[in-house]
């Protein structure tokens, strides 16, 4: 190798997750700017709904007697004015059933089906490859987004944009994990999950201020054709300089189940823990899904008189950054002392100490409301990477990509399409109300939910089994019996390996017991008495 490239091999893991983490970007920019220029490309390919809006920047709203928002007819609309002159105008305003069709369920029904059989391929096929074609699909869908003429036309592409960006997951995450060692896993997978909080908080200076610099009098567009340049110059540079890694194990979880079968997907799905992830991730995404949908549009709506753009960027970006990095980092250090179940643990109170923060944001004007943003997202940004550390270390090797991409399946279903409810309930409570109750009250939920899962991972193991085995080993039976004796920990995937345990009446591995520590792991142990060794032989068959 040339001495420069090979000290530049050195860092190829930390290129490997940028490379990853820009285009997963780049794909949700593409995925979130809907809900940016919405009223503008609304106004231009006639959906949604009209309304009655501010659009004299000489007035603040505290000046008005009457806020444009309040009149629900045209002809009052036009009628409103300030010493003489009108500040109010009917136009469309990006919300209605159209727009929340077109940002989530248009979107979500295709990435969810197209990223179950992505999942199922990356756990057979060149991962790298199909992210590079996966890369391809999706940015060119991004770039046409600009050119489109009608509605359906944008609803088409952002279909196809959902197709390809469906696989950049449950491959990406498949490549990291096997090339990043389980220390930095929380951490590494946090960095890539935020490329969703990247790709949304940039859409916003991108959203409102290139649109309205207006190059070459494409307006809007221009956001779309920009992004969809660079996601195609990141899919090359996927394909001719990322490598297949070889696919590794992680702990002991592609093993045996007690029959002798391999652990099938459905196995993985049914477990009792795994149902509980996925619908507490749900419930959580939904309320993330919520303001991203609607965030700019409802502060559009109450404050247009304040530019929040670079506000919204900054706390995104910046202090769900940060975020996003304490969270892998506090749940990689605490995983080996108390196992997997303190992912959860700190799933649930990060989400706790984030719902109270999220209503004020939504309450609060918008000083207080981006403070409290700050706060929320600095606890609420933790979920994502920890997640899907969670998700990696219960599942075994040869279904570990399939299983992320129907865990996606049903979590984007859930969480992606419940926001389309804002809509009819902001009509009978009022749009702060709605976002309310989907945003922030949502958040609460998921904190109750995932505490709940913490209860069906694994702990840290057993004191008596840790002294059981000590003493198997004073008794003679040699030092590999208790090498061989391997503690339950959340992180070896023991929750699916369970030819080391014995089946319970509910399906799910009970632990061994102290008795059973006597025989070897799986056999092995050749110091042992000839009747222990055709014992644990037996257990194996």
């Amino acid at each position: 190798m040339i001495p420069v490239l090979d000290r530049l091999s050195g860092f190829y893991n930390a290129y490997v997750l940028g490379i990853l983490t820009i285009g997963y970007i780049l794909g949700e920019l593409g995925h979130y700017l809907i809900g940016v220029t919405s009223k503008q490309t609304a106004i231009e390919l006639d959906y949604g709904d009209h309304g009655c809006q501010q659009n004299n920047s000489m007035f603040s709203r505290h000046e008005l007697t009457t806020q444009c928002g309040d009149v629900k007819n045209e002809t009052s609309c036009y009628a409103l004015d300030l010493n003489g002159t009108g500040y109010c105008e009917w136009n469309y305003n990006g919300l209605g059933i159209d727009y929340q069709i077109l940002a989530g369920p248009t979107f979500i029904l295709v990435f969810t089906i197209a990223g179950v059989f992505m999942g199922f391929a990356a756990d057979k096929y060149n991962r790298v490859k199909m992210l590079t074609v996966c890369t391809v699909i999706y940015g060119i869908a991004i770039f046409l987004q600009g050119t489109v003429k009608q509605y359906w036309h944008l609803v088409i592409l952002r279909m196809i944009m959902a197709a390809g960006e469906s696989g950049c997951n449950p491959l990406a995450t498949g490549i990291m994990s096997d090339i990043f060692p389980e220390s930095k896993r929380a951490l590494v997978m946090a960095i890539f999950n935020w490329g969703i909080y990247g790709g949304y908080g940039i859409a916003f200076p991108v959203g409102r201020y290139i649109t309205k610099l207006n190059f070459f009098d494409l307006g809007w567009r221009v956001c779309y054709l920009g992004a969809g340049v660079l996601t195609v110059i990141v899919a090359a540079l996927t394909g001719s300089t990322l490598k297949e890694p070889e696919r590794k194990a992680i702990g002991e979880g592609d093993r045996q189940t007690a029959s002798g079968k391999p652990v099938t997907l459905w196995q993985v799905i049914k477990s009792p823990a795994m149902i509980m992830l996925m619908i507490a991730a749900s419930i959580r995404h939904c309320g993330g899904m919520t303001f991203a949908y609607n965030a700019d549009l409802y502060y559009n709506t109450y404050f247009p008189d304040v530019d929040l753009g670079w506000w919204l960027f900054a706390v995104t970006i910046g202090i769900g950054s940060v975020g996003v990095v304490v969270g892998g980092i506090v749940s990689d250090k605490i995983v080996a002392k108390m196992g997997i179940r303190s992912r959860a643990f700190v799933l649930a109170l990060s989400q706790l100490i984030a719902t109270l923060p999220a209503f004020g944001s939504v309450y609060f004007d918008p000083l207080w409301a981006m403070i409290t943003l700050g706060l929320s997202y600095f606890f609420a940004e933790m979920w994502f990477g920890i997640v899907f550390a969670i998700v990696v270390e219960i599942v075994p090797l040869r279904v570990r990509s399939s299983t992320i991409g129907v865990f996606l399946f049903v979590m984007n279903n859930i969480g992606g399409n419940l926001p389309i409810l804002v809509d009819p309930v902001a009509k009978m409570l009022g749009y702060r109300g709605s976002i309310m109750i989907f945003y922030s009250g949502f958040y609460g939920i998921s904190s109750i939910l995932f505490l709940i899962t913490c209860f069906l991972l694994e702990g840290k193991p057993k004191t008596e089994e840790v002294v059981a085995a000590q003493e198997s080993q004073h008794k003679g039976l040699g030092g590999d019996a208790v090498l061989n004796a391997r503690p339950m920990h959340g992180h070896d995937n023991s929750v699916f390996s369970v030819d080391e345990t014995l089946p319970s009446a509910n399906g799910r591995p009970a632990q061994l017991q102290p008795q059973h520590l006597q025989m070897s792991n799986n056999g092995y142990d050749k110091s042992m008495p000839a009747r222990h060794n055709g014992a644990a032989e037996s257990s194996r068959l």
